[in-house]
């Protein structure tokens, strides 16, 4: 389905506007673009003034897929994700496996302590050209905690793969812990995913798939939770992050979970950080409105940037992680 340019224009709007005030998207930036440290990035042939995606300019529209921009610390927070995760892995077993040809297509298996337990795969983030699953094992104990088996996924990115092929890979470890997770202490009629920034645009990808051809069935995914996600590539490809994410059109669309509701047969939980760029907070209010009544939970993280929002789901007095646990225990 390819949508026209209007449609995907209108698309969230009323909801995020809503969300942020009359000033609109245009407030959101001007007062982060003030704190920032790093410049926008600009694309040839886009004027200073010219707008581009609704009420944004090229610069501000670069600015607003560019995490770092609007979160200058955020590499210090993905430190924490590792040290976190080293003290993990260090002190909770788990067992890594290969689910593909390839030296990325491995993934790490954190059972529950009871048999037959539901199982949560989390596919990391990464802008879709970085990060390791090693690095996401802190998020393991809370689940294990409530008795869900944890996997870690990872796989390969740009530029060695590009996107299309991301998201099969992605899906071929989805099939491997169906067909072998029994073995490891999972139920496969119990499987879940979440994911984390381009993470979370690749879990809600899956929800999409009707795993046609695949030794999977349909249905195979009982819930997702995606956190600071991008599920309308439309405007990400007016952004510079088109220099890198290279698709066309039908491509684009086909990964577009936004426009692919209806085939979305689970519940989905969406969650995003309130100081998150003001593109991921219209991403994630525009896909929770678009769900309807299959939105799980609606979850803004107060006072969290893009970063800072994962960790979240790492803890258990939260608000995320409380709704986390309960979309797998309500659907187990």
């Amino acid at each position: 389905m390819t949508y026209r340019e209007e449609d995907r224009r209108l698309i969230g709007r009323r909801p995020v506007l809503g969300a942020i005030g009359a000033g609109g998207i245009a407030a959101v930036v001007g007062s982060a673009a003030s704190s920032a440290s790093a410049a926008p990035l600009q694309n040839e042939g886009a004027t200073q003034s010219e707008q581009v995606f609704l009420d944004y300019t090229q610069d501000a529209l670069d600015a607003a897929y560019n995490q770092l921009y609007y979160a200058p610390e955020g590499l210090g927070v993905v430190a924490r994700y590792s040290e976190r995760s080293a003290e993990v892995r260090e002190g909770t077993s788990f067992s890594t496996h290969a689910y593909g040809g390839t030296a990325e297509e491995t993934l790490d298996f954190f059972p529950a302590a009871s048999a037959d337990a539901p199982t949560l795969i989390f596919i990391h983030g990464g802008e879709w050209r970085s990060g390791k699953k090693e690095m996401y094992s802190f998020l393991a104990p809370l689940f294990l905690q409530s008795g869900i088996n944890f996997v870690s996924l990872d796989f390969a990115s740009i530029p060695t793969l590009r996107l299309p092929g991301m998201a099969d890979q992605v899906a071929s470890a989805i099939e491997w812990v169906y067909q072998n997770g029994r073995k490891l202490g999972g139920d496969p009629h119990r499987i879940f995913v979440a994911g984390h920034s381009s993470g979370a645009h690749l879990a809600a990808v899956m929800a999409t798939r009707e795993w046609r051809g695949r030794t999977a069935p349909r249905g195979v995914i009982k819930g997702a939770i995606c956190v600071g996600g991008m599920y309308d590539l439309y405007p990400v490809l007016l952004s510079y992050r088109r220099e890198y994410v290279l698709l066309s059109d039908s491509e684009r669309d086909v990964l577009s979970p936004a426009i692919h509701i209806d085939s979305i047969g689970c519940p989905v939980l969406v969650a995003y950080g309130t100081k998150e760029t003001p593109e991921f907070q219209r991403q994630a209010s525009a896909f929770a409105a678009s769900l309807r009544r299959k939105t799980f939970e609606f979850v803004p993280v107060r006072d969290a940037n893009h970063f800072e929002a994962l960790l979240d789901l790492a803890n258990p007095q939260s608000r995320l992680a409380r709704a986390a646990v309960d979309l797998i225990l309500s659907q187990a």
